[in-house]
């Protein structure tokens, strides 16, 4: 599903976020940056240890913060490691929200054209999809309104469920806002 805002896209698909083409990919991180399983897990084994080593090196950061790596061995150019949560393992609305907010505005700050977010905190967080949908695609939306380098969001999404919540809800935001 795609749907156009000012000359800008969000874009959601059920797919495998390690294997996307976008400028940048985002990994649901901890505020240490170590990568063990889920989202984290799949990006360290396909693009290789040295993006843990570089995101290790620039932590750590409050909850809610981003930095940026090399891709590795990636189709990425960089991995954004946005800290959804901290050693605890757990994570709350506003802190997806401002892990969403921060990581939009590094990739912009970066220059970036295209960025693919996983569904923040609801793997090893535990949070809810439908509600983590909602606030990142209020954000996602929010922040193309007036983007200047950020041209595609892509929202990828590896199981079924998680990308119909997704989909619902951009169809639901989008037909109340009427971009």
């Amino acid at each position: 599903m795609r749907i156009s805002i000012n000359h800008n896209s969000i874009e959601i698909i059920q797919g495998d976020i390690a294997e996307q083409d976008t400028d940048t990919i985002v990994n649901a991180a901890n505020n240490h940056f170590w990568m063990g399983g889920g989202v984290a897990g799949a990006i360290k084994r396909k693009g290789g240890e040295e993006i843990e080593r570089e995101a290790i090196a620039k932590g750590p950061v409050e909850v809610g913060q981003a930095v940026i790596t090399s891709g590795g061995e990636l189709k990425a150019k960089h991995v954004i490691h946005a800290a959804v949560m901290g050693q605890d393992l757990h994570t709350d609305p506003d802190k997806i929200k401002k892990a969403t907010q921060n990581t939009l505005i590094l990739a912009e700050k970066q220059n970036l054209n295209s960025l693919s977010f996983p569904a923040l905190g609801t793997g090893v967080g535990g949070f809810s999809v439908f509600h983590c949908a909602k606030i990142m695609l209020t954000e996602a939306i929010e922040f193309l309104m007036n983007s200047k380098n950020l041209h595609i969001i892509r929202f990828v999404l590896f199981d079924k469920q998680s990308f119909e919540a997704f989909e619902q809800e951009l169809k639901l935001q989008f037909s109340s806002k009427r971009h």
